[in-house]
């Protein structure tokens, strides 16, 4: 099939590309750049020994966009271009909202008037709200706690209803939890312009020297240590779930998480990061951040039952794959 992977230069999309090209599939990539690199492109291309066709485009620019589905028949989509800070969606919700929303909407309206029937959504275990403990797809979703989490959530509503008024329509609603880790190679990994927003890139930008001092955000939540709990799940079988997605998509709409099952905090995750790789991360309590959450992890049963996907790399190894990602970006220089 011929995917068409839009944010398929960043973190995730990067890493699905590789595993969509690895599986035999064929795979156009839109990507504005705005948290990415172009070079992303030819890593994955030198992984692969494949040719990927990108284009530096911005998905809510409507009549781009219809211009390369007029050029190009695709099998399918996988939609990950978005924001996804929560902080800074608190800050500026509006740049969340007109981003988010509008890239959805236009590639649902272009997928319908061309035929494009397979529509897998990158969502988000946010759309949980502060919900009951494991996050199960059963779950009514509560108010989201913050504007990034909202616009998954909406954009969820905006994908089911498509699916139900164009009953060929295919929708895969991904959610999933705390992506970190990087390829194998080293080659692809979590490499975010300016100051980072997720966890494992902060970690790794201090373990490299690029910054002084990790923030951890609170350490007064109900939790092992009183730091955030989180379900950490390496990238590369984030990635797989979104190749099994595709290839196992029905008419209608389907809800997977994708997620380990396993909560670990964050001064957890640091001890093994410093355990596993022999770094030592120098680190300060901050204030917690609007928005966050004290505990979130997933039950992913349905996924592993329905997809036959299930986690099988270890916070070890997401741990030791981040800091060759990091060691090799350094050695480049």
């Amino acid at each position: 099939m011929r995917i068409l992977v839009t944010g398929g230069a960043g973190y995730i999309g990067s890493h699905t590309c590789v595993a969509l090209l690895k599986a035999g599939h064929s795979v156009v990539v839109v990507d504005n750049l705005s948290n990415s690199n172009r070079e992303v492109v030819d890593a994955i291309e030198k992984i692969t020994e494949s040719e990927v066709a990108f284009f530096k485009m911005d998905v809510t620019d409507e009549l781009a966009m219809r211009n390369l589905f007029s050029e190009y028949t695709f099998d399918g989509v996988i939609h990950f271009a978005g924001y996804k800070a929560v902080g800074e969606s608190v800050e500026k919700p509006l740049m969340y909202y007109h981003n988010n929303l509008v890239s959805t909407m236009v590639l649902t309206k272009l997928c319908l008037e061309h035929g494009v029937n397979r529509f897998v959504f990158s969502s988000s275990a946010t759309v949980y709200g502060d919900n009951k403990i494991p996050y199960d797809e059963s779950l009514p979703l509560l108010e989201t706690t913050n504007p990034y989490g909202e616009t998954k959530a909406m954009s969820e509503r905006i994908l089911t209803d498509t699916a139900k008024a164009n009953p060929n329509f295919s929708v895969t609603l991904l959610r999933y939890f705390n992506p970190i880790g990087a390829h194998e190679s080293g080659l692809i990994g979590e490499n975010p312009n300016g100051i980072p927003n997720n966890l494992m890139p902060y970690i790794t930008k201090v373990a490299i020297g690029e910054l002084p001092i990790l923030n951890v955000f609170g350490d007064d939540y109900d939790t092992i240590d009183g730091t955030g709990v989180r379900d950490y799940i390496h990238v590369v079988d984030l990635a797989d779930g979104h190749v099994k997605a595709l290839e196992k998509s029905q008419k209608g709409t389907r809800i997977y998480n994708l997620g380990t099952g396993k909560g670990t905090s964050v001064l957890e995750l640091v001890e093994a990061f410093e355990r596993i790789n022999g770094v030592k991360i120098p680190k300060k309590i901050s204030p917690r951040r609007s928005g966050d959450i004290a505990t979130s992890y997933a039950n992913a049963d349905k996924a592993a039952r329905d997809l036959g996907w299930e986690a099988k790399y270890t916070v070890e190894d997401m741990v030791r794959d981040s800091w060759r990602f990091a060691e090799m970006r350094l050695r480049l220089r």
